[in-house]
């Protein structure tokens, strides 16, 4: 789908994705948003980050450098900015639950690269999440990829957090959805007050493990916290 502006997909689920969150948990973007293809928007963004490197003085004739504005781009559209894109949203495909399996199912330790939209510097941490299966369950890798969807993209990570619980809510047509999130934020760590000894919590619990306590408690016992 790379060069896929948003008009040719805007009928579709993924593009629709984030449109179903509640307001205040949508992502800020404009409407034009996609209406340029990727490779658009890399040349646009090499360019102005050429600028950005000549301000600073550096010698963009240095083979070590002359290629770097372009390697920003590409890194900002296709890999830490691609879940601003609909059309990278994953499709999240259920099974039958065959097998009637009624007890909490937890995805731990699922690896979380993000960026503080404050400062536009990394956030990398870890996400938990868990969810009581009804009449069916979803393949585990589609509970990373709903994680690394929402999280490509700049981020507060309270916001972050309830985007992927609201998302699952969604998809797994159920309100028993917990998550949590454990994250460091280089903001913190490599400026301002470098503190590189403190990390961030973040959690969200529906349903019934915001009703039950002893569930709660399970959960955090199974992700070892």
């Amino acid at each position: 789908m790379d060069n896929l502006p948003l008009s040719a997909v805007a009928g579709s689920p993924a593009a629709a994705a984030d449109a179903q969150l509640p307001p205040d948990l949508r992502t800020p973007l404009r409407p034009d948003a996609f209406e340029q293809s990727e490779e658009a928007k890399i040349e646009a963004i090499a360019g102005h980050f050429r600028e950005i490197m000549q301000v600073l003085g550096l010698d963009l004739t240095d083979d070590s450098l002359a290629g770097t504005p372009r390697r920003v781009a590409k890194m900002y559209v296709q890999e830490w900015f691609r879940g601003l894109n609909p059309a990278y949203h994953p499709e999240v495909r259920l099974f039958e639950n065959r097998y009637q399996y009624q007890q909490m199912l937890v995805e731990r330790d699922i690896t979380l690269f993000s960026c503080c939209e404050h400062h536009f510097v990394p956030i990398i941490g870890k996400a938990h999440v868990a969810y009581l299966p009804g009449e069916h369950v979803v393949g585990l890798s589609k509970l990373n990829r709903v994680v690394q969807y929402f999280a490509r993209r700049p981020q507060v990570q309270e916001r972050l957090t309830r985007q992927i619980a609201e998302e699952l809510k969604r998809s797994l047509g159920t309100d028993d959805v917990a998550v949590l999130i454990e994250a460091d934020h280089l903001c913190v760590m490599s400026r301002g007050v470098n503190d590189t000894s403190s990390s961030t919590l973040t959690a969200e619990y529906g349903g019934a493990f915001g009703q039950d306590a002893t569930l709660r408690q399970e959960f955090l016992r199974l992700i070892g916290k």
